[in-house]
């Protein structure tokens, strides 16, 4: 729930150096890596959303109050799951971790007269245009020596602090506009405006010796103060040895997050290539936030998720693979969707913690519907399915829906593919609790994807898109491919069109440097190709030639894109990673597996190791391979010559994500040239094969 780092003001998440930019080059606002202070939830490298939390402000300092604000170099920088620490040009070595509702910072000052720590419980937002934070209420109190508490009304959503710290003999106080309120116990704000704000908070002061260390422990809730302070009693339990809070924290996240992260192993265990592909899974795993118990949009409790940010960047990659990693909080996470359905009337394209109309309406819709159709294929218990039917068909008819039942498509047309699965999807739900009328009905509806395509060109008719063309949009993964590879007149057309949407055989693009004009970007557009992994739609377009019989097309897209966009250090990725979104996609076409988002169905290409152990719930999936050679950007791909799945032969590039999720063991026989592999056999499209699941009951 509540991610800590060093805060620069800078763009995408408050890390870093750069300028707003959603189109080329972005500029930059720093020159180095430097902070003003430490700050808490930070998002997860989401694309342009302007307001990133970076609530709760702290700075250590040896400066006046009056500097407060000031960036300085960050030096010897440090960071694991659960764990951030850099040394400032003072000298002052910062130290962070969090617990699941909670934030442990320990400072280690030199020597100096009169140190400081500074929390700015006013701070929100980014140094860019348009991107600060203005609370509108607020209220900090003093309450004893050590501990201090208060709230903050931001975009709509009271974030309650409760703050304790050693030494607590340190001199306390309460600030207001940089300037010190000697005697005052608490501050209030009734009514904030972006003309009046001024900043405000807590500073401690004291004389430090060299080496010696400040810890603060502040607790979060969105449910107030009270809460707040049980959520960091139990978040930092006294430790029993001599080590500090911090040690104590510190260790049971990290071995939180070596047991998530030891979901999915892979073989070898070092080098290069192992760290790109561990911190991928790492970052995978960040968000959504999940903080059941704590909305505070409505009273009561029960499940609570924000920061799904947003499904049309993971409903595709990182929502399966949380799925697979932690299917409990898989479960958490359709509950909580159709609580916010059940409380505020949508099942939502995305959801962060603030209160607002907006959702996410230009992107997609209906993106819940695959989520929530996976999780009852694969028959996870905790959901009461009759309820959750009720509110995915409701949800289908909200902003375009009413439009598509009436004339059967809707632009932009993206959303008429949107809703089409939306339709197919919940289906599957009504099919699975025994509704066979409506299934029917709803799949009928479903096969109206058709009228989004213009049968003369087999591409989608021409409309608006949001961050893409009609290219981009044209190869995604219907749940009816058999019949859209035969209206693009059969598999060799299908193939031909791919091919020139990836670039096979053709120059190399040139990329857009800085401020590109709208004619150098609609230039880019017109020449209908791969945008690459930064743009969502484009991510399961390489898994398209499966269904056409060619996944060795698949394994040269994906070893491109593996070995040549992905690297470790700063820039690894090839775009923004929308909450975790790129990294996940990362993660499956390393596996070699890519999961098709409401369909239950996972495909097979080349992996990147040779071998690869998942945990998924009790069981065990393991992938293993005779013949596998490094991958490298300097040669080809391998190719699957053959596969066998549980020791009997798997004939197609597929199979169920119930076998996956159900163990068993996957071998791939890999070769360096080209087979008949996966030419005959193809992944199920519905109008060919049963839509019933394997889980479905009757009445």
């Amino acid at each position: 729930m509540s991610s800590a780092c060093a805060y620069s003001g800078a763009y995408p998440t408050g890390y870093g150096v750069y300028d707003l930019e959603t189109e080329g080059v972005p500029d930059t606002i720093h020159d180095r890596i430097v902070a003003s202070g430490f700050t808490h939830f930070q998002q997860s490298g989401t694309g342009a959303i302007r307001k990133y939390y970076n609530y709760v402000r702290v700075t250590p300092m040896l400066q006046p109050i009056e500097s407060l604000g000031t960036t300085w170099p960050l030096r010897n920088e440090t960071a694991e799951p659960g764990y951030y620490a850099a040394t400032l040009h003072s000298g002052i070595r910062a130290e962070l971790t969090v617990g699941p509702r909670s934030a442990v910072h320990r400072y280690t000052f030199p020597a100096a007269p009169d140190a400081r720590l500074v929390v700015d419980l006013s701070h929100g937002g980014l140094l860019i245009d348009y991107g600060a934070t203005v609370p509108t209420r607020a209220h900090m109190s003093l309450l004893e020596p050590g501990v201090a508490h208060g709230e903050v009304t931001v975009e709509g959503a009271p974030l309650a602090v409760h703050i304790e710290w050693d030494p607590q003999e340190w001199r306390q106080m309460l600030w207001y506009d940089r300037r010190l309120i000697p005697g005052a116990t608490r501050l209030d704000f009734d009514a904030i405006r972006s003309t009046t704000l001024r900043p405000f908070g807590l500073i401690l002061r004291g004389p430090t010796e060299p080496g010696q260390s400040i810890e603060m422990r502040i607790g979060f809730s969105l449910r107030g103060v009270e809460q707040a302070k049980r959520n960091l009693r139990v978040d930092t339990i006294a430790p029993a040895d001599d080590t500090s809070t911090f040690d104590q924290r510190r260790r049971a996240t990290r071995q939180q997050w070596g047991e998530h992260l030891d979901a999915v192993r892979v073989e070898p265990t070092s080098g290069e290539q192992h760290g790109v592909f561990s911190t991928a899974l790492y970052h995978s795993l960040i968000k959504p936030c999940f903080a059941s118990d704590e909305s505070p949009f409505w009273p009561g409790p029960g499940p609570f998720v924000f920061d799904i940010c947003t499904m049309w960047d993971i409903y595709r990659t990182q929502l399966p693979l949380l799925t697979m990693v932690a299917p409990h909080r898989a479960v958490e996470l359709a509950n909580a969707l159709i609580q916010v359905c059940e409380e505020e009337g949508n099942l939502p394209i995305g959801y962060r913690m603030a209160r607002g109309a907006d959702r996410f309406s230009r992107q997609a819709s209906a993106l819940a519907h695959t989520f929530l159709a996976d999780i009852c294929a694969l028959g996870l218990g905790g959901v009461d399915w009759e309820w959750a039917l009720v509110h995915m068909h409701a949800d289908l008819r909200r902003n375009y829906g009413e439009d598509f039942l009436e004339h059967g498509v809707v632009h932009p047309i993206a959303h008429t593919l949107d809703l089409a699965m939306g339709y197919h999807c919940t289906a599957q739900v009504a099919r699975y609790v025994g509704d066979q009328r409506l299934a029917a009905e709803l799949d009928g509806i479903a096969d109206q994807w058709r009228n989004a395509f213009d049968s003369s060109t087999a591409l989608l008719v021409d409309s608006t898109f949001y961050e893409g063309g009609r290219w981009n949009y044209s190869f995604r993964l219907l749940h009816d491919m058999a019949a859209r590879i035969a209206l693009a007149g059969g598999d060799d057309a299908f193939v031909a069109q791919l091919d020139e949407f990836f670039g096979f055989g053709a120059a190399p693009v040139k990329q857009p440097g800085r401020h590109p004009g709208a004619t150098e970007l609609a230039e880019g557009y017109a020449l209908n190709r791969f945008q690459g992994l930064n743009n969502e739609p484009d991510m399961d377009a390489p898994f398209a030639y499966h269904y056409a019989g060619r996944p060795d097309r698949t394994a040269e897209v994906v070893h491109a894109v593996l070995t040549q966009q992905f690297g470790p250090g700063r820039g690894g990725l090839p775009g923004n990673d929308d909450s975790g979104g790129l990294s996940s996609w990362y993660v499956w076409a390393a596996l070699g597996l890519f999961p098709v988002a409401g369909q239950s169905t996972v495909l097979v290409s080349t992996p990147s190791f040779p071998h690869a152990r998942l945990l998924i719930g009790d069981a065990r999936f393991t992938i293993t391979t005779t013949g596998f050679v490094e991958p490298d950007p300097e040669s080809g791909p391998q190719y699957v010559q053959s596969a066998s799945l549980d020791g009997a032969p798997l004939v197609g590039a597929s199979f169920s994500l119930q076998h996956l999720h159900r163990g068993g063991e996957l071998h791939l026989d890999l070769g360096p040239e080209p087979s008949g592999w996966g030419s005959i056999e193809r992944p199920p499209s519905h109008s060919i094969t049963d839509p019933s699941p394997p889980t479905a009951r009757t009445e």
